[in-house]
């Protein structure tokens, strides 16, 4: 099949879980004998540098602008009702310019109102990735924690800590418009959610939602990727040393800096941590506790964070946010790595990736900390549900056929 895959996370000098999950679908449908195509935005370029890091082996079109510059929402302090819309239609004409050129077009991106503006002629299916559909700034995350407001008004505190009568009423409508021309996509094309919890979240926003055709589909991996790590990874500490890994973006919904907070003062003797990313909170974190057993790694390459997790004892994903799907869960699960995360969001689906035992799942930091310090022993696993990219291709290859049968 010729597919166009679509994204505005790309290109990018810096991956986030999204982009690395589309080029690894990219690729693996290449392996498979199809043509593909990857349309992006057009700035930063798709120079040596973006390309580089991306690693995609097909061709890359710029296909519109960048759609996260811009409009001053913040400095205003409330959502504007035309910007997502706009960026939208923006993304969809490209599309639709294009479409026709392929057998199927497929988005994952932060605009889920996308497929409102596509005819359907074309086939076109999305791929949700977060909580974008309902809430605007795609997390559900707020004041420290989870949000669990799923009125239009109470979304003006996200962008503006006392919004006022005014900056309240245009958020909402903004916010309205959002939600509403979400549900008319969803009821106009095929969408695909990375986890169970996904979809059951916007329905309980949108509960009279209905949809065209919805699946679920988990991210996947590469799994002879991952057994290459294996093999390659060697154990560099001494006899008895107890290593961490942490990986994921210095934000305070993925939950560094708070785990660091409540470890490292209390990091036993012979115990290390190896932190992989960056953001804006890593400066103070580094502050206060770099040293030669906490080693900020700053942003480093996938493989060079998939060896440091290959070859630590234990892997910590600490987000306070309810992840969608936590690809950095399902990296150490099956490198066979014990992984302490939070029972939140999509990450009890991932145990179906994971040996018994392995993934250990916790309320909050504060338990997860003391559990993990009550142990002296981290076992390696073998088992466990493979995630490999063969399954899932199968899986969309389907919904792909199905859907250009009925759009013929």
């Amino acid at each position: 099949m010729k597919i166009l895959l679509v994204s505005e996370d790309l290109p990018a000098a810096k991956l986030g879980g999204l982009a690395k999950q589309l080029i690894a679908l990219g690729n693996a449908l290449i392996d498979a004998g199809h043509e593909v195509t990857l349309m992006g935005r057009d700035s930063p370029s798709y120079d040596d540098e973006c390309n580089k890091e991306m690693g995609f082996r097909g061709p890359f079109i710029s296909g519109f602008g960048n759609p996260f510059k811009g409009w001053k929402e913040i400095q205003l302090g409330f959502f504007n009702p035309l910007k997502r819309p706009y960026f939208a239609r923006h993304i969809a004409e490209a599309i639709r310019r294009l479409g026709k050129d392929f057998d199927v077009v497929h988005y994952h991106g932060h605009h889920p109102m996308v497929g409102y503006y596509i005819p359907q002629k074309i086939n076109f299916i999305q791929t949700r990735h977060d909580q974008g559909g309902d809430c605007i700034i795609d997390t559900r995350f707020r004041d420290g924690g989870v949000c669990v407001d799923r009125s239009p008004f109470a979304c003006a505190k996200c962008i503006h800590s006392n919004p006022g009568f005014f900056r309240t009423i245009i958020s909402a409508i903004a916010v309205n418009r959002y939600r509403k021309e979400t549900e008319r996509a969803y009821a106009l094309h095929p969408v695909i959610f990375v986890s169970d919890f996904l979809r059951r979240n916007y329905l309980r926003t949108m509960p009279n939602s209905r949809f065209l055709n919805s699946k679920i589909i988990h991210n996947f991996y590469d799994e002879g990727c991952l057994l290459r790590v294996r093999e390659k990874a060697l154990r560099t500490e001494p006899s008895g040393e107890i290593g961490i890994h942490v990986a994921g973006r210095f934000v305070l919904e993925k939950g560094i800096a708070q785990l660091l907070d409540l470890l490292v003062p209390r990091l036993p003797t012979g115990w290390s941590i190896n932190i992989c990313g960056d953001g804006p909170l890593r400066k103070e974190s580094e502050r206060k506790y770099a040293s030669s057993r906490v080693r900020f790694l700053g942003h480093i390459s996938q493989q060079e964070t998939l060896l440091s997790a290959a070859n630590s004892s234990v892997c910590i994903v600490p987000s306070v946010w309810e992840e969608a799907f936590g690809l950095v869960t399902l990296e150490a699960l099956r490198l066979g790595k014990t992984c302490f995360a939070l029972a939140r969001g999509g990450t009890p689906e991932l145990m179906r990736y994971a040996d018994v035992g392995q993934l250990q799942l916790f309320d909050d930091l504060q338990q997860l900390v003391n559990s993990l310090l009550a142990e002296r022993t981290f076992k390696s696993y073998s088992n466990g549900s493979p995630s490999d990219v063969e399954t899932h291709l199968t899986e969309l290859m389907a919904i792909y056929q199905r859907n250009q049968k009925e759009r013929a």
